[in-house]
């Protein structure tokens, strides 16, 4: 079988003084599961297109798939100044490749998973994929070149009697096999992004408390690595494509703290040369990780402070004690690390304003972000208000960006934090 696999994301995550293509790693290991024994598999990137319907119509009328599979990343690019919704250029792939060809188009990816049912409605391809696509993209194309039953299969989306059909069980995967990065344009990534992807650990599909450090904690990994999975992997990268530069795919590298300690001293023993980032919650961290961390070659860290209701005056000073704990631990390290800090949530007042900022001062990461309002997100507190509010009448509205900006700052919160960074270059205003 002839498969085409799309990646439909364009964005770059507008951070505005620091840019971010990331690379689509996700199909990547979709790639990669594919039995090259059984399928011709042809891999179309659409982030550095010029004209990226022109290409997708080139390639499908070229390559002539029999199956198409497009990567949804994200929703949207989640800022409040300049949002941008990412639906309607993967709509219009699927469009494209329906115009010219016949293939079976399905599509997935991390923010399908989100919403596969509202997703799969309005961008309406022939089948979905919720969840980690892998193994049951694999196990799909099987099945369709054999003429075989398929709707059984874990995550499917699809349409029955005019109504969009998923049983709510995503598909899972262990990631037994490598990503097939070899399609993709590793040059231009290693200059556009934090690195090349490396998953170590992934937890929910999605958790309402998405930006809580306990959450975090608490967790149901879905996947855990083993440590010398990754090793090897990063090995494989450096020996056959050169890459050195690399971002660990992690809810929160430092939870569990021994897996971390016990990657970074792999890492050291290996003598990888590495040059990579990640992401820390600001939870369960100490000096000697962070020591271990820029031994072994970590370069940066993202981290930041959101998922607390600034009505809990407590919670709130013990979130911005946590985050700053760990920026003091990276900076007496000589880690850089970049910060992001949401405001506008639920109860924010000027107060809290002021708590928040007051806090960022104190600091010197190497970029803040200040992320205006919360994406709103399914099964949120804020989605709640939302609807209470009749900002949506339903959840699947989420598909498109809509976020949450607390009553009490709305009228003046843009133009204060814009005046607040103005005079910060390490300051952006999102």
């Amino acid at each position: 079988m002839r498969v085409l696999l799309i990646a439909t994301n364009r964005h770059d995550r507008l951070m505005g003084r620091m840019d971010a293509r990331p690379l689509p790693i996700g199909l990547a290991y979709v790639a990669g599961h594919l039995d090259p024994q059984r399928h011709t598999t042809k891999v179309l990137d659409l982030m550095f297109a010029d004209d990226y319907l022109a290409e997708v119509e080139a390639a499908v009328r070229d390559f002539r798939p029999d199956l198409v599979g497009l990567s949804l990343r994200n929703l949207d690019n989640g800022s409040y100044l300049d949002p941008q919704w990412a639906l309607p250029v993967t709509r219009e792939v699927t469009e494209r490749v329906r115009s010219a060809s016949d293939a079976v188009i399905v599509c997935g990816g991390p923010a399908f998973s989100i919403l596969p049912e509202a997703c799969f409605d309005y961008i309406e391809p022939d089948l979905g994929i919720a969840g980690d696509g892998s193994e049951t993209f694999a196990a799909l194309a099987g099945r369709l070149e054999a003429s075989e039953p398929y709707l059984n299969l874990p995550g499917l989306v699809y349409r029955e009697g005019g109504k969009v059909v998923y049983k709510g069980q995503p598909s899972m995967s262990s990631f037994a096999k490598p990503p097939r990065l070899e399609d993709l344009d590793l040059a231009r990534y290693r200059q556009a992004g934090f690195g090349i992807g490396v998953l170590t650990k992934l937890g929910d599909f999605w958790y309402p408390a998405a930006g809580s450090a306990q959450a975090v904690e608490d967790m149901a990994w879905r996947v855990i690595r083993p440590v010398q999975d990754v090793v090897d992997e990063v090995q494989s990268m450096e020996r056959r494509l050169g890459l050195r530069k690399v971002f660990f795919i992690d809810n929160g590298f430092n939870v569990p703290l021994d897996h971390a300690k016990s990657l970074c001293r792999a890492l050291i023993e290996a003598d990888l040369k590495l040059h990579w980032n990640t992401v820390l919650v600001p939870h369960t961290c100490d000096g000697e990780l962070v020591a271990l961390m820029k031994q072994a070659g970590c370069a940066l860290v993202l981290t930041g402070g959101r998922g607390v209701d600034s009505r809990d005056e407590a919670g709130l000073a013990q979130r911005l004690e946590e985050v700053e704990r760990v920026c003091r631990l990276c900076e007496e390290g000589d880690l850089h690390y970049t910060i992001s800090q949401g405001f506008g949530e639920p109860g924010e007042t000027r107060e809290s304003v002021e708590e928040k900022l007051a806090f960022l001062r104190r600091l010197r990461p190497s970029l803040a972000n200040l992320r205006i309002g919360v994406r709103v997100m399914p099964g949120t507190a804020e989605a709640a208000l939302a609807l209470s509010e009749g900002t949506i009448a339903d959840e699947s509205e989420l598909i498109r960006p809509v976020f949450y900006l607390a009553e009490p700052v709305r009228e003046w919160l843009v133009e204060y934090l814009q005046a607040e960074a103005g005079g910060r270059p390490r300051w952006n205003v999102m």
